[in-house]
């Protein structure tokens, strides 16, 4: 039986062997995997490993490996939106599951474990700053996930639809797509101090998530409607921009992926926290004891 063979065009090798965008090597990948949006935010995430066995920057693309008690982990940074995260994930799953010697794709496939910390904006009352909010079911807006196939089998099609309905939602729009970040993830990293979420992962910051500034929006109430939306007793928690392309991403290549987030605003009740380092700190710390 013969193999798949990438070619060059499809997946970019640098000189040095390492991936196009991130500049990685197969052989600084790691099992356990942190992502983070600011670039800056890796260095926080490294300052509790044992130990730094590397560190890579290219654009927005950051990465520090070392070990966390004792165990090999990565901190990678992905940027702002959910484009960034069609690189981010594909080029990780391309260092563990292609030769990059012969651009064949490897027999037995590699199972990697990704957990995003972010930040988010609250959509219900009481989701109040600084809550812990994991996207357990995760609502994308930015359309990355239906542009591969395999999309039906892991979304959920019926909370699609009801939300589609519900809102009113403009054909010129992608159509959303909702997907399960892996169980056993969140099994291990939420605990009672955690809400389990459904994340909207919007396609930018301003007008895609009802921001107006100078700009009229084309659906002035699409946030109204979306916090009063109810399916099967679920209604959705936050906004955010990475959660959705990463779950779905991670199902269809067979790796473990979540996303947990700490509530620097609330859009119900238009309250906000700039301030929101120190609990991202301590968030970062619980995550890298339950990985």
């Amino acid at each position: 039986m013969s193999k798949t063979v990438i070619p060059p065009s499809e997946l970019i090798i640098n000189p040095d062997g390492s991936v196009f965008h991130l500049h990685l090597r197969p052989d600084q990948l790691t099992d356990r995997i942190i992502l983070v949006g600011d670039p800056a935010r890796v260095d926080m995430v490294a300052e509790f490993f044992d130990e730094r066995t590397f560190e890579v920057s290219s654009r927005e693309f950051h990465t520090i490996g070392g070990t966390y008690r004792g165990k090999p982990i990565m901190c990678l940074s992905h940027g702002i939106g959910p484009d960034n995260i069609d690189i981010v994930v594909t080029e990780l799953d391309a260092l563990a599951n292609v030769d990059f010697a012969t651009r064949e794709v490897r027999d037995t496939p590699r199972r990697l474990t990704m957990v995003r910390i972010g930040t988010s904006g609250a959509l219900q009352p009481e989701l109040t700053l600084g809550t812990p909010v994991i996207a357990e079911k995760s609502i994308g807006f930015d359309g990355v996930l239906n542009y591969y196939a395999g999309r039906d089998s892991i979304a959920d099609l019926g909370f699609e639809h009801a939300l589609c309905e519900h809102t009113g939602w403009n054909p010129l729009w992608a159509k959303p797509y909702v997907v399960d970040a892996d169980a056993e993830l969140v099994e291990s990293i939420g605990r009672d101090d955690m809400v389990r979420g459904n994340t909207i992962s919007a396609v930018g910051f301003y007008g895609p998530q009802g921001r107006q500034v100078r700009l009229a929006l084309s659906n002035p109430t699409l946030n109204a409607r979306i916090e009063d939306f109810r399916h099967d007793g679920r209604k959705i928690t936050n906004y955010e921009m990475e959660s959705a392309p990463l779950a779905g991403l991670g199902r269809l290549m067979g790796h473990r992926c979540m996303t947990v987030c700490s509530i620097i605003a609330n859009r119900y009740n238009n309250s906000a926290n700039p301030n929101y380092k120190s609990g991202i700190r301590d968030l970062i710390a619980t995550v890298l004891d339950r990985i």
